[in-house]
Formats: C-alpha cells, sequence, structure tokens
C-alpha cells in the first residue's frame, strides 16, 4: 500500500501546482492559497510515508 499513498501524495501535490498556476494567472489568492494548501499537504505526507519506510528499514537490519 506504500506505492499507492506515495503515488497520491504525488498526484495532491501536482494538483496542487496546477491550482496555485492557475489562481496566480488568473489572479485569484484563493484558489492559489488552496493551491498552495494542497501542495503542503501532499509534502507532509511524503514526509509520513518516507520516515515509514525508513523505520521498516531499521527494523529490517536488526531482524534475524
Amino acid at each position: 500500500m506504500g506505492f499507492i499513498d506515495k503515488l497520491k501524495n504525488k498526484l495532491q501535490m501536482g494538483k496542487g501546482r496546477g491550482k496555485e498556476a492557475i489562481g496566480r494567472e488568473g489572479g485569484d489568492p484563493y484558489l492559489e492559497g488552496e493551491g498552495r494548501r494542497d501542495r503542503m499537504a501532499g509534502g507532509a505526507k511524503q514526509v509520513g510515508e518516507r520516515a515509514k519506510d525508513a523505520a521498516k528499514d531499521v527494523r529490517r537490519t536488526f531482524e534475524k
């Protein structure tokens, strides 16, 4: 399920970038802010996924 979660997070970040660009070009600060929030939320989720991967790697290192 990790791959799917990572993909969803990347898509959310991409959607946020798109909204942010459209808001900036169209002069809509609310849409730009919403895009920024989407991008930041996707990035935060990515950090969580990387932390889970690192924890799995540490656990595998000490297993025998």
